[in-house]
Parts: C-alpha cells; sequence; structure tokens
C-alpha cells in the first residue's frame, strides 16, 4: 500500500445519537454525531415520529395554512356577496327604481327580498316602482346568487 495517502483510523470512534445513545465503531473520524440510531428511529421502536432534518414538515404545514387561509378568504367572499346587507344601490338597476325603493325604506337587499316574500303586488304597490325595474331587480338578483321568495316555494313544493 502507498504510503502518506490514506486517512487516519480510529478503530474506536465514538458515534453519538440525539437520543443519547452512544456506541463505538471503526472509522476515519474521532467522533460521529447522528440524528436517529436503531434505539429512536420511528420503524424499529415502532413510535409515530417525524423525523424532519430539513424543515420538508415545516413547509408542508406553512403550504397547508396557507391553502386554508385561501379556502376561508373564498367563503368570506362568497358570504359577503350574497349578505342580506348589500345596498340596493350595487344592484344594476335603474337610479329611478333605488330612489322609489329608498322612499318606501327598503335600502338592502335584506329588506328588498321580505317585501318580496310578501308577493310581486307588495313591491309593485310602491309608488314609482314598475314591472320592468321588478324584473331588473330580479333578474340582478338571481345573476348575484340570491335565493328569490317564489323560487323557493318552487324548490319546496317538488
Amino acid at each position: 500500500m502507498k504510503e502518506g495517502i490514506h486517512p487516519q483510523y480510529y478503530p474506536e470512534a465514538k458515534v453519538i445519537c440525539a437520543c443519547g445513545n452512544t456506541w463505538t465503531t471503526g472509522s476515519t473520524v474521532p467522533e460521529i454525531r447522528v440524528d436517529v440510531c436503531s434505539n429512536c428511529h420511528p420503524f424499529y421502536t415502532g413510535e409515530q415520529r417525524i423525523v424532519d432534518t430539513e424543515g420538508q414538515v415545516d413547509r408542508f404545514y406553512k403550504r397547508l395554512e396557507a391553502r386554508q387561509r385561501f379556502i376561508e378568504e373564498q367563503e368570506a367572499k362568497e358570504a359577503e356577496r350574497i349578505s342580506p346587507e348589500r345596498p340596493i344601490a350595487e344592484l344594476d338597476i335603474s337610479k329611478r327604481a333605488v330612489d322609489a325603493l329608498a322612499k318606501s325604506k327598503v335600502t338592502n337587499v335584506g329588506q328588498f327580498l321580505k317585501q318580496l316574500s310578501k308577493g310581486d303586488e307588495a313591491v309593485l304597490a310602491i309608488d314609482g316602482f314598475g314591472r320592468k325595474s321588478l324584473a331588473d331587480i330580479k333578474k340582478s338578483l338571481r345573476r348575484l346568487g340570491y335565493p328569490l321568495p317564489e323560487e323557493e316555494a318552487e324548490e319546496a313544493a317538488a
């Protein structure tokens, strides 16, 4: 064998695990530190423990939390989209219809749907509010996803 090219061999190299277990073996370094050994490895112990030396589990949980936040934001947007507190003025109807409803103290979608549940005639009784305005507001409410009282009654009957 050629002299001076091989590393020094330590026949009694000490191996130290993170769990505290130690043993000796042969190596080219005098001391070896390891994260897991046969005493603490989940495969040998049967224990449900996550061995994460590179932070992969933490990154996964961060992505999972970000996805959950995204889903909650989407649900909040959807709930806000069909909120009964939405002002009538935000709907795509004429200013004249909005003013007529405001005079009769109907300023949000919830109040309008309550009035509409009494029937079309109750809404048409509002001074300055006609059939075209009623058709326009119903179309706008359907497009936004609001359940109209007459459609709920038809679904209940079916």
